[in-house]
Parts: structure tokens; C-alpha cells; sequence
């Protein structure tokens, strides 16, 4: 058979993601959760049973592909609404048709793409409609759709989470549209595998994204009358990042999150956001940084800056509420406050000696003086015999053992002087001279 060129291929067919759009659910990717084996969605599908739905999820996921796989299924009229062109009149004249099927006993199911762009007055409109049924209504949004759909018609639709593909995901998505005969299969593509798994992790989770990524790369690769060739420097010039081909699981995604960790405890700002960059900028999980922030905060400053754990978890819900690319910024700030922070691993040093002390002495008692006697039986066994609430003396601190006979006096804050810890060692001082002293003293 003739190879058909590129050229002449590109010419006719429509977009790679329209071509493969999968028609059966047995060839939806993703969303195993709600599709799997026994998983409440595909029951509801199965049973022909659905009720009004909202799909919430991040673009390029199969919301509407979905929708349109359970119109199939489900023998309905199949309707697809856009939020962004679409106003009142047209809700209205599509609602009073729908209800006249429904008269003759047909279904009509009505697809509403980012619903959340519709206004109180326009989601109401379908309120009615959905209450009597004459509509199934499947919404998708990638807001919350507690706060951006009206509680009346959200109180009427069951909520569907659709997660982001995984790349593994992806990879399967890409593989099949270089053999399905509606993607390259007629074209003998050569791409290698880390190429293609370069391409998941550009597109982050997005299906659309990454079969455009590839019709990009395929579109310019290196033609012969025998295959098709996608080199790695083909790909970065149509993704047009040389960073983006970094593997997230690999030994260079180790590299990176290393350097950034070093160069901020070594206060070097400018490093720690070259490093930061090249993370976000190849692809990287802005929440996998924001979660080793939150870990620096605690490990390398620790009590020397009360600030630094607050402001790295506040940083983290930055990150999961505005994602990439707004909240790069807010990640060079929690970097670069970081790394000019005060250091302290007194916190983190205390931890690893009280775990090594903790694993050899797992069957150690716990001293009677501070278990909780809340029986008779083990208050005549002397629990909590002896205890002293510490609020009810003047220096709010009591004279007691509170660790094992074995550990007696053992330290494990070693406090600094660096920055806010100073109070902390002055505080602890005071603590140990009280508790050391006698009562006479």
C-alpha cells in the first residue's frame, strides 16, 4: 500500500486529540476510579441508571469525551453546551425541545463545558428541567463546584472527581495513537520510549496537550519513504524547552531537588531559584517542591525562624489552589525567604537521637508518675502516682521524671543561638536548672 505523505495527511485530518477520541469506555484512558470493575460511575453507566452529573476535574482529562461515551450508552440525545457562547434564550430553546422528547419518551442529555462560567440566572435556568427530568445534565468544570455552581442545582447532580492522567497514562495514550490507524499507524513512526515519556511529563497530565506535543514532533520529524523519525532535538524544538526532557522518576529529578535543598542551606538565593526554575520550567510537581520546602523549613531552620513553617505550607496551598505557572512565583519566595533564613537543625538532630534511642528500647516502661490512673485498679497500682500538674505551681514547671529509669537525664535538644532559637535555649536552661534543683533550694 502507498505510504501517504505527511503533507497530504495533515492536510485533510483533523486535529490527532479528535481523531483518536475514544468512542467505548473499554478504550477511555484514565479515571480507573470511577470506570473500573465494580466503581460506582461505570455501574451507574452499565444500568443505564445516570443521574444529573458534574465531571470537576483538570483540562484535558475526558470530560467531555466521557460524556459524550455515556450519551452512546445510554440511548439519549446528545447535546453539547459551551458556558462561554451560550446565554439564557439558548438554554431556554434547547430546554423546551428537550422536553417535548421527553414527552415522546426519548432522553436528552445535555453536556455544559465550564459550567462554573455560567451566571446564578443562567445555571437556574436548568434548574426546573433537571428537577422533572426532561434533561440529564452533566456538567464539567475545573473549579470547585462548591463554591461556583448554585447550591440549588448542585444539590441535583451527583460530583464526579476525574483526576489528572498519570504519565504512565499518557504513555499508553501515545503508544496507541502511533499504531491505531487514526493516528500514525500508516506512517511507521520511530520514536524512543524515553521521548515519549518527555512528552508525559510536558503535558502534565493533560491528554490533549500531549497528543498535540506528539503530532508536533511526528509533523517535523525525519521523513523517508520507509519510517519517520522523532530525534530528541527535533522534540525540543517543538516543545521549545531542552529542559522540559527531564525524567521525574529519574536520577536527574534527584539531582535538581539536591541542589536546590544545598544551595538554600547554604543561603545562596540566586542558586536555590536557578535550581527552582529549571525544576518548574522542565515540568516538575509544583506540590513535590512545595512539600521539600516544608520539610526545609522544619530540618535546616527549625525553631531559629518561627515564620519558615507557616510561610511553606501556606506556600504549598498557594501552589494546589493556582498551580503552574501562577504559583512559580510564590515558590521563589518561600525559596529565596529560605535560604536567607537563620539555620538551626537542633529540631532535626533531636528527632534522629531520640529514633535511635526509641528503636533500641521499644519495650521500655512508661514511668508510673505520668500514666493516666483513670481506673481504681490502676490508681492501687500507683499510676500517676506522685504527678504534678505544672500549671498549678508558680514556675509552671514540675520537678519529675518524665523519661524511662534508663534514660534518666538524657538530652536530645541541643538548642542554638541562631536567630528566634536563642529564646528557646535561654527557656530550656531555666527549665533544667528548676527541675535539677532541689525543692529547698
Amino acid at each position: 500500500m502507498e505510504q501517504l505523505s505527511l503533507f497530504d495527511y495533515a492536510e485533510t485530518a483533523a486535529p490527532l486529540a479528535s481523531r483518536l477520541r475514544p468512542n467505548t469506555l473499554d478504550s477511555f484512558i484514565g479515571q480507573t476510579h470511577l470506570l473500573g470493575p465494580g466503581r460506582l460511575l461505570r455501574q451507574l453507566i452499565d444500568q443505564d441508571t445516570i443521574p444529573s452529573m458534574i465531571f470537576w476535574g483538570p483540562p484535558g482529562v475526558g470530560k467531555t469525551t466521557l460524556a459524550s461515551i455515556i450519551a452512546a450508552r445510554t440511548r439519549a440525545d446528545f447535546i453539547n453546551f459551551s458556558a462561554v457562547t451560550s446565554g439564557i434564550r439558548e438554554i431556554k430553546e434547547v430546554m423546551a425541545k428537550a422536553e417535548v422528547s421527553r414527552q415522546m419518551g426519548l432522553r436528552t442529555l445535555v453536556f455544559v463545558d465550564e459550567i462554573h462560567r455560567f451566571n446564578k440566572a443562567q445555571q437556574d435556568a436548568f434548574l426546573p428541567y433537571v428537577e422533572k427530568g426532561s434533561i440529564i445534565l452533566i456538567g464539567a468544570t475545573t473549579e470547585n463546584p462548591s463554591f461556583e455552581i448554585n447550591a440549588a442545582l448542585l444539590s441535583r447532580c451527583r460530583v464526579f472527581v476525574l483526576q489528572a492522567l498519570t504519565d504512565d497514562d499518557l504513555v499508553e495514550l501515545l503508544q496507541r495513537a502511533l499504531t491505531d490507524d487514526k493516528g500514525f499507524g500508516h506512517l511507521n513512526v520511530e520514536i524512543a520510549d524515553e521521548l515519549l515519556r518527555a512528552i508525559a511529563t510536558f503535558a502534565n497530565g493533560d491528554a490533549r496537550t500531549a497528543l498535540n506535543a506528539l503530532e508536533m514532533a511526528v509533523t517535523n520529524g525525519e521523513m523517508s519513504a520507509e519510517k519517520t523519525v522523532v530525534t530528541r532535538e527535533g522534540l525540543e524544538q517543538c516543545i521549545s524547552r531542552k529542559s522540559l526532557l527531564y525524567d521525574k522518576n529519574g536520577e536527574e529529578h534527584y539531582n535538581l531537588i539536591s541542589a536546590l535543598h544545598k544551595s538554600m542551606r547554604n543561603s545562596d538565593p540566586d542558586a536555590a531559584v536557578y535550581w527552582l526554575a529549571r525544576m518548574l520550567e522542565a515540568g516538575e510537581d509544583p506540590l513535590y517542591i512545595a512539600r521539600r520546602l516544608i520539610r526545609f523549613a522544619t530540618e535546616d531552620v527549625g525553631l531559629a525562624d518561627h515564620q519558615a513553617l507557616p510561610l511553606t505550607v501556606s506556600v504549598y496551598q498557594a501552589c494546589h489552589f493556582l498551580g503552574m505557572p501562577e504559583c512559580n512565583i510564590h515558590l521563589a519566595q518561600a525559596v529565596i525567604y529560605l535560604s536567607l533564613a537563620p539555620r538551626s537543625n537542633s529540631v532535626y538532630k533531636a528527632y534522629e537521637h531520640a529514633k535511635k534511642d526509641a528503636l533500641n528500647m521499644l519495650s521500655e516502661p512508661v514511668p508510673l508518675v505520668i500514666r493516666n490512673g483513670v481506673t481504681g485498679l490502676m490508681r492501687d497500682l500507683n499510676y500517676g502516682s506522685g504527678y504534678i500538674y505544672a500549671h498549678d505551681t508558680e514556675e509552671k514547671i514540675a520537678r519529675m521524671d518524665c523519661l524511662p529509669e534508663s534514660l534518666k537525664g538524657a538530652r536530645y535538644y541541643h538548642p542554638s543561638e541562631s536567630g528566634q532559637e536563642g529564646v528557646q535555649k535561654e527557656r530550656l536552661a531555666r527549665s533544667l536548672e528548676y527541675r535539677n534543683s532541689s525543692p529547698d533550694t
